[in-house]
């Protein structure tokens, strides 16, 4: 924990002013609708199964977004029974396993857990070239690699369709399970492509965004794009190469995606021996004797903004579960800490709100299930909770003169658990993809977010094609 936070207070700022607003382009013609969830508790992941014919074993591109939340040792594409496949190694380095004999990994480490990465891994073992034989490619830039590149013509352990099962999210059974959103899977069978053909710059910000493709599949490509509910591991090539889903359903579809990114908590940003976070980042719990914050992925200084809650506490023994903001975006290193200094919160068991360490009683009751709703507004200073949707108070708290810890007026979401003899949990909501039902949704003004309860006038969903117009 100590090297993720020490890595965290360094580029807190920088990851706040560009990776957040920098996923996406907010003028693209090419919109990504939906993504996938996958939870390594759940054990979620898409699997092709052996048939049909095998693949060009030479000449290949793989393409795919994704978003981490959590950071692990964690397969991206596994070639099962075979030696082939990407993941993420302990040190958070992109390692590519073309067979027994060729490893090549990235020199960078991929750290970030609030914004979206593009990897195309293009392959081409005719060339006579040696530099030109295995690209890897991150939102667009090559990657520098450590390791040798196979040998002209040489045969991988990628594409042997016929005989091996490919595995998108898993290694082997029940292992190295990839946490976090997944959109737009692309296998180019026999074509070795340029990421050009899956995305572009954006000539204003410089932002690596998606383009729709345009080429040709091969016979055993494949596309998915996870856009029905009911059959999200479904081929849109036409080739009908589908992939079976394994523990996944309806409810792991998502609309955070590369071209609008949504506030999840950060799994870099977060304190407690007793961590837990998990579904896409956004469900975070303690255990029965231990604290745990945990903060937004984005830190909006201006504009109306909205998400919900669903709090779940279990009574026995000193519970409580927190859900609020705070300006200090660097971290807090004790649970007194977290409780004043630079922030406002409602404590949910208590009943009350917290600016710093004093104490607002408004009398409101809840239950456990209840859903919490928060409306930051940072136009006007102030700041609200609602319970189903009803307002607690409709002067809320005033946190014009909160003193800020150097980072200017940003704010960040916050949520803290606490358990001693009992357990509590949170379910955030920011609209991109939360775990509970909802049972009439509502989106904000800009169509964006998927809410229980719809956000007041002028209140937007955090995410980064509202943050581009208001925040």
């Amino acid at each position: 924990m100590a090297e993720v936070k020490t890595w965290h207070k360094l580029n807190m700022e920088v990851l706040q002013r560009t990776a957040n607003r920098g996923s996406i382009s907010t003028a693209s013609a090419y919109e990504v609708d939906n993504s996938v969830k996958l939870e390594p508790d759940n054990s979620e992941f898409f699997q092709r199964a052996a048939s049909g014919s095998s693949g060009n074993l030479k000449t290949w591109t793989f393409s795919l977004w994704l978003k981490r939340t959590e950071l692990s040792h964690a397969c991206i594409f596994y070639s099962q029974g075979s030696y082939g496949r990407v993941r993420f190694e302990t040190d958070d380095t992109l390692t590519f396993y073309f067979n027994s004999g060729h490893e090549l990994s990235t020199t960078r480490r991929f750290r970030d857990t609030s914004a979206w990465y593009h990897i195309v891994l293009a392959v081409d073992t005719t060339d006579g070239t040696a530099a030109n034989r295995l690209k890897v490619y991150v939102n667009g830039v090559q990657e520098t690699m450590s390791g040798t590149q196979p040998s002209q013509n040489e045969e991988g352990d990628f594409g042997k369709f016929a005989s091996v099962t490919a595995q998108l999210g898993q290694f082997v059974e029940g292992s190295y399970y990839f946490a976090g959103y997944m959109a737009e899977f692309y296998w180019i069978d026999g074509i070795q492509q340029a990421p050009t053909e899956f995305g572009e710059f954006d000539d204003n910000s410089g932002i690596w965004r998606p383009i729709e493709y345009t080429g040709s599949f091969g016979n055993e490509g494949s596309f998915l794009n996870f856009s029905s509910p009911s059959d999200m591991g479904n081929d849109h090539s036409g080739n009908n190469n589908d992939y079976a889903v394994q523990n996944v359903n309806q409810n792991d579809q998502a609309t955070d995606t590369p071209t609008n990114n949504f506030c999840t908590f950060n799994a870099v940003n977060m304190y407690g021996n007793t961590a837990k976070l998990a579904e896409g980042a956004t469900f975070t719990a303690s255990t029965a004797n231990g604290a745990f914050t945990t903060y937004g992925t984005m830190a909006p200084s201006a504009g109306k903004w909205w998400w919900e809650g669903k709090i779940q506490v279990f009574e026995s023994g000193s519970t409580y579960a927190c859900i609020g903001a705070t300006t200090n975006l660097a971290g807090l290193p004790s649970v007194s800490a977290q409780l004043s200094g630079g922030h406002v919160i409602k404590l949910a068991k208590n009943q009350k709100w917290v600016l710093n360490s004093t104490g607002y009683t408004y009398g409101a009751t809840y239950a456990d299930a209840d859903i919490i709703n928060v409306g930051l507004d940072l136009d006007n200073r102030k700041f609200y909770t609602y319970k189903n949707g009803t307002i607690d108070d409709a002067n809320g708290i005033d946190i014009s003169s909160t003193t800020f810890d150097g980072f200017g007026s940003q704010w960040m979401p916050l949520v803290i658990t606490y358990g001693s003899g009992g357990a509590s949990s949170y379910e955030i909501n920011f609209g991109g993809y939360r775990t509970y039902g909802i049972g009439s949704a509502a989106s904000d003004a800009n169509g964006y977010g998927t809410f229980e309860f719809a956000p007041p006038s002028g209140y937007y969903a955090l995410c980064t094609k509202n943050l581009a117009e208001f925040g």
